[in-house]
């Protein structure tokens, strides 16, 4: 049991550290995290229903949907309704999000390389292998 405490707190510390650092990152770029998490999921996997970008971000329908009004008046998404089924709405991001996309990116990734250079080729392995197996028991458990 100490284990998966230990284990929770390295999780929950890493996390503040990340979220701490990107949140400075993203004020520079007028997002928030959980915005920016919504964009790059809709980059990585394109669009989706409503539903699935709140289960992948484990977020509840309308919190998402909050997110999603925001980024729709700063003109990086759309809401579409699926011509099969007019419940469904899909979220796709617009033409202008593809414009600033690089700024986007940059801003919010320019310093985790860094980061990740100044470890060893094995630290780094270890880190991928370890979240993978988080992920993966994470995934079992739903």
């Amino acid at each position: 049991m100490q284990t998966a405490k230990e284990i929770l707190h390295v999780y929950l510390r890493i996390y503040r550290s990340i979220s701490e650092e990107f949140r400075g990152r993203f004020g520079k770029i007028n997002l928030t995290f959980p915005q920016t998490l919504v964009l790059s999921l809709l980059s990585s996997e394109g669009s989706m229903p409503i539903s699935e970008l709140a289960r992948a971000t484990g977020s509840a329908n309308s919190t998402i949907s909050g997110v999603l009004d925001r980024l729709e008046q700063m003109d990086l998404i759309q809401r579409v309704r699926s011509e099969k089924d007019r419940r469904v709405v899909y979220v796709t991001l617009t033409p202008y999000y593809e414009t600033v996309r690089g700024e986007l990116e940059a801003s919010v990734v320019e310093s985790f390389p860094g980061l990740i250079e100044k470890l060893s080729t094995q630290e780094v392995e270890q880190i991928r292998i370890g979240l993978t197996v988080l992920e993966r028991a994470l995934d079992r458990e739903k």
